[in-house]
């Protein structure tokens, strides 16, 4: 614990995604306090043509509410509470 998905759409090369999971994993351990030991990180990858039904829709619309950074693109939904800065 914790796990983190990163959602991205294909094309990231081994390389960035190794720079960006030794970057999650230093900040995770330094923020939350936990071991690199008790960290995951796992990418998936989804094409630009599903990322609304896959990613959008149920993962960023679905939990607005639970969203700490808002995307910068596509529909907003009626309501949105503060968030932290």
């Amino acid at each position: 614990m914790p796990h983190v998905l990163v959602k991205l759409w294909p094309g990231k090369s081994d390389d960035l995604k190794a720079r960006l999971t030794e970057a999650i994993v230093r900040d995770v351990t330094d923020i939350l306090g936990s071991s690199p030991e008790s960290i995951s990180v796992g990418f998936e990858e989804v094409p630009s043509e599903d990322w609304t039904e896959r990613v959008y829709q149920p993962d960023i619309l679905d939990k607005w509410d639970g969203l700490t950074k808002e995307p910068g693109y596509g529909p907003r939904p009626g309501r949105s509470k503060e968030r932290p800065v």
